[in-house]
């Protein structure tokens, strides 16, 4: 078939577009974007001028659930579009003279607003059509949901942050202000420089650089709690440090290295963090000398099966993987009495990811 049989054949099925299918694939997705705010964000106004221009009609009007309809044209005489409105807010499509239609748009099996449309237009048309709307008010809603549960998931990344740490360190400075003032001034600026950066908001993304600050910002705490128990090695290649990642997903890392690694042992431990290019990726590595723990076991905390104070490896993982993709993430080596190293895989250019 060719193009213009293709065209044909499309308008043949939406006998009502009066343009070329590809300019109304392109309404649609102007549409979708207008509504990602829902039916009462800011570009309501001008979905419904998008969708007043695609079935030539003389006004449309978008309405949620309460209040009265954002209108694009001239909002119709008389108050019979109240009623038809309110009827498909019901679930009820309606229509009535002078030339006027309303239908509800249905997300999740539920009414949440309608479409209410006026001039000499095929019901079939605006049913259409509100199916698009309807389409583009869920997707705001998913994309919404996914908003809220990757703040969720930075949530209960901040509550695993060590109570005991935290009681700890300033038990530590506390301690110092009287033998050694100049250090406990040093240990309460690092304390607040962690504290801003691991329990403040933050945007979604943030860089290598300021990762790699919060983990040495936490290893110096660390180490004035353990003393000579932890001995430290952070090295970053320069390359790597300009290169976007989600928000704390090193730190938690890091403090799995402490804890887990180095804590247990009364003899302490050594804690090596590495950043380098390798090709096109970013290989990140936080290795620890402990005690090391089953393969069986580390796959299970890694899927999320692990112990309540495991969850943030599982987290990271999964943040990693639903940014980038299956081919990055962690990837943790580890046996018994043989120490833990995990891995961070990310690439090290990401179009459209920013900090």
């Amino acid at each position: 078939m060719t193009v213009p049989e293709q065209r044909a054949a499309a308008r043949s099925r939406l006998p009502w577009v009066r343009t070329d299918p590809a300019s109304v694939l392109g309404t649609a997705r102007r549409i979708a974007d207008d509504l990602a705010d829902g039916l009462s964000g800011a570009g309501v106004r001008a979905a419904a001028r998008a969708v007043r221009r695609l079935l030539d009609a003389d006004a449309v009007g978008l309405a949620d659930l309460s209040g009265e309809p954002v209108w694009s044209g001239r909002t119709p005489d008389g108050s019979r579009w109240a009623e038809l409105v309110e009827a498909a807010r019901q679930g009820e499509a309606r229509a009535g003279r002078p030339p006027l239609v309303a239908v509800p748009l249905h997300v999740h099996d539920e009414v949440a607003g309608a479409l209410v449309v006026a001039g000499a237009v095929r019901v079939g048309a605006v049913r259409e059509v509100a199916d698009w709307v309807a389409a583009a008010v869920e997707r705001a809603r998913l994309e919404a949901s996914a908003e809220q549960a990757a703040q969720a998931e930075l949530r209960a990344l901040r509550a695993e942050i060590s109570p005991h740490f935290v009681y700890n360190a300033l038990t530590v400075i506390s301690s110092l202000v009287h033998s050694d003032p100049d250090r406990a001034h040093e240990l309460i600026l690092d304390f607040a420089d962690f504290n801003r950066y691991s329990l403040s908001g933050h945007g979604e993304y943030t860089t290598v650089a300021d990762e790699f600050h919060a983990i040495e910002t936490y290893l110096a705490l660390q180490r004035a709690v353990l003393g000579d128990r932890l001995r430290v090695q952070v090295r970053v290649a320069p390359e790597v440090l300009a290169v976007a990642i989600p928000y704390l997903v090193l730190q938690p890392l890091v403090e799995n290295a402490v804890r887990h690694g180095v804590e247990p042992r009364g003899v302490g431990g050594l804690v090596q963090v590495r950043g380098e290019a390798e090709g096109a990726d970013c290989l990140i590595s936080i290795e620890d000398d402990g005690a090391g723990m089953a393969p069986a076991h580390a796959e299970a905390v890694l899927a999320g099966r692990g112990p309540s104070g495991s969850v943030g490896l599982a987290n990271v993982d999964r943040r990693l993987r639903e940014v980038y993709g299956p081919w990055y993430g962690l990837v943790v080596e580890t046996a018994e009495g043989a120490g833990t190293r995990v891995l961070v895989r990310m690439p090290m250019f990401s179009p459209g990811v920013m900090p």
